[in-house]
């Protein structure tokens, strides 16, 4: 069982008794110093923040407040009537990771607003203050506001004190988080989602996301004038309220991570701190592993997820052999213990993908197999392997369907062996169908406060079954992996499906940019490793290089192999890289990098002394020098190099064009290491015993 080293202080704090209004406004630094966070209220009574960076505005004024659906704003006519504040000094073990001990270090100021009202309606904003950036949310812990809150819409405003460049994808639209990266002026973003990332003009690098998000609607960022933004909550079919909560509650974190450089908006742990621990108790029932499965095929229109028909959102998926199948599993199931893989994947195994699946979730049964799958029998054998089933649970956006099912499902599930299962949520962004206890269908945007409920419900049902759960179209991590450690990963951006599909694919710079965005809210099941580098008559646009340095880059507890064994077969010699990369790991730095042009990554295996260094590239070549005195000091380590080819290139044969190499290297050393345009490296650094 893992346990805490130390206890985190409670959701809410200790009453507090309402003062005279505070003339002087409220600050609190971070323990280094360098960040400061100042709160008051402006001469009409609206209270704001602003935070600064060694004395530079980071955020200038921002605004607080809520509108609300049934009572005047909160928004102004207010004063600052007391404050607290504390500090906060513990280390936290986590189950799995990027690390495995993580500091939570932080002051902390509660301030309390009234209103100058008959009501003199009461909430208050704690802020925490961490030597990477800050995290902020509302307490409403009294009846000054009613029995029920019921919010129309955010009004947390992040102005920031310059403009710059953003990277960013469209909040709201219908492709949920499936878009490529816009590359923007800061004064260029529209409407987005978090994690939104920011380069201003003197180098300061700015991330808005939030933590916590439970029982509440998401948030998404809209830029209304400049480079200001404002908070604005995603709706739902449910109310006129975006989100409803009786009182008392806090809401989650918003959360501005602030780096001199980009490799510290990626060493952040704020929205894991931020999250309450581990609710689940032991875990040690989860293991990261890597897994293959029956996937690719489907994507490469060889083989289909229907029985009878092709099936697929794309009309241009046409009738093709049925992919899980038991004789096809059992295949996988070989090869996955042949090569030291824990899990096989398959897509399409229960009845209801024949038909028009994306338009009718209803379709799908997720206790029946096809007549062509014996579910018990590959369990049998699969347990004999050592090589259990990962489920798949694909709803196309009807949650109702899949509520109703869901206990017999998970039953199902834990019967046959399975440990995680990898559910989906296809269906266009707020069209999802949820079915209330009154019976009313409403439909739902992914991140509405219906939809955060329905994932942490299905997370916690899987946990008392001893599974764990990888949504695809899922709800964005905020940072919840901690609360519900079952919660293992997720995809929540464009994955390497669309490398298949070709349109367009991920490009070379689609990586290195999703490093310091998506990857900052936490695991992405990216499902790497296609060394044969070609889609459905799509070339991939990277080196196969950078295939591997991928599982080093993109983080996950779960990782796929995602290509045909047939494929692998015809790689050996840069398959057994796939087979000798980890999945949880001690430690995790980020050694060199630009947002959106690229990255180099070092992480330590959490079971070995074992490092391994992963570097991606944009369309442009560049040469690294990578110190390496992050090794133990007076060990020698073997370095197996992966590395671009001289004719390496993300276009045409010299994808294909690898070198791989051993040399003895130490503490002392670095190494020289050139990426390809598209391309990268993989090094496995293995200590030696003399």
């Amino acid at each position: 069982m893992h346990r805490l080293l130390s206890a985190m202080v409670p959701v809410f704090l200790v009453a507090i008794s309402f003062s005279q209004p505070v003339s002087a406004e409220e600050t609190v630094t971070s323990p280094d110093g360098r960040i400061t966070v100042t709160v008051d209220v402006n001469g009409e009574g609206r209270p704001f923040y602003r935070i600064d960076l060694d004395g530079a505005a980071v955020l200038t004024e921002s605004r607080l407040g809520f509108l609300l659906a049934d009572q005047d704003k909160l928004e102004r006519r207010l004063a600052v009537i007391a404050a607290e504040a504390s500090s906060h000094d513990e280390t936290w073990e986590q189950p799995w990771g990027e690390r495995r001990f993580v500091r939570d270090h932080h002051n902390q100021l509660t301030v309390r607003f009234e209103e100058d009202s008959d009501e003199k309606r009461r909430f208050g904003v704690t802020f925490r203050v961490f030597d990477d950036g800050v995290g902020f949310r509302y307490l409403f812990d009294d009846s000054s506001v009613g029995e029920t809150l019921r919010v129309a819409d955010e009004l947390t405003e992040f102005n920031l004190a310059q403009d710059g460049t953003a990277w960013w994808i469209p909040g709201g639209e219908w492709n949920r988080y499936e878009y490529l990266y816009e590359k923007t002026p800061i004064s260029g973003v529209s409407m987005a989602h978090t994690p939104l990332t920011f380069r201003m003009e003197n180098g300061t690098h700015v991330a808005i996301h939030e933590a916590a998000l439970v029982d509440f609607a998401g948030m998404w960022v809209k830029r209304t004038t400049g480079t200001n933004f404002r908070a604005t909550l995603t709706p739902t079919g449910s109310t006129a309220a975006r989100a409803m909560r009786d009182i008392p509650f806090a809401t989650p974190w918003r959360t501005i991570r602030v780096s001199d450089d980009a490799a510290g908006l990626a060493m952040s742990d704020i929205e894991l701190n931020l999250n309450e621990p581990n609710k689940l108790g032991d875990v040690s029932w989860f293991k990261p592993h890597k897994y293959v499965g029956v996937w690719w095929s489907l994507h490469l229109d060889e083989e289909s997820w229907g029985l009878n028909s092709g099936s697929g959102s794309d009309a241009s998926f046409t009738a093709k052999k049925h992919g899980a199948t038991t004789e096809n599993v059992k295949r996988y199931i070989d090869f996955a213990a042949e090569h030291g893989f824990e899990g096989v994947l398959v897509e399409g195994w229960n009845i209801g993908w024949d038909g028009n699946w994306f338009f009718n979730g209803k379709l799908f049964s997720f206790t029946e197999s096809y007549p062509d799958y014996d579910f018990a029998e590959l369990a049998r054998y699969a347990a004999e392997m050592g090589v259990p089933i990962v489920g798949h649970h694909e709803t196309s956006g009807d949650i109702g369907n899949y509520e109703s099912q869901l206990a017999d499902a998970l039953d199902l599930m834990a019967e046959r062996g399975v440990k995680t299962i990898k559910s989906g949520y296809v269906t266009d962004a707020c069209n999802l169908r949820y079915v209330h206890p009154d019976g009313r269908e409403t439909r739902e945007c992914v991140e509405s406060q219906v939809m955060t409920n329905h994932h942490i419900m299905v997370v916690k049902e899987a946990a008392k079954r001893k599974i764990a759960m990888n949504p695809h179209e899922p709800v964005k991590g905020t940072g919840l992996r901690r609360t519900y450690p079952n919660w293992v990963s997720r995809e929540g951006a464009r994955g390497m499906e669309f490398n298949a599909w070709g349109v367009p694919p991920n490009g070379p710079s689609h990586v290195p940019t999703m490093v310091f965005t998506r990857m900052l809210s936490g695991p992405m099941d990216y499902t790497p490793g296609v060394l044969s580098l070609e889609g459905r008559g799509q070339p991939l646009q990277m080196t196969k290089a950078r295939a591997l340095a991928e599982y080093v880059v993109i983080y996950s507890p779960i990782q796929m192999a995602a290509d045909l064994p047939e494929h692998y077969a015809e790689a050996m010699d840069a398959f057994q890289f796939i087979k000798d990369v980890p999945t949880d790991w001690s430690e995790s730095l980020i050694l060199d990098a630009e947002v959106g042009e690229y990255v180099v990554t070092a992480r330590k295996d959490r079971n070995s002394e074992e490092w391994f260094l992963g570097g991606a590239t944009d369309e442009q070549a560049r040469d690294t020098a990578v110190s390496l005195d992050f090794l133990d000091a007076g060990t020698a380590y073997r370095a197996e190099i992966y590395r671009d080819g001289a004719n390496a290139h993300f276009e045409g044969e010299g994808r294909f064009d690898i070198v791989i190499e051993t040399r003895e290297v130490s503490s002392a050393d670095t190494l020289d290491l050139r990426m390809a345009p598209g391309g990268g490296y993989a090094v496995r650094l293995v200590p030696l015993s003399r």
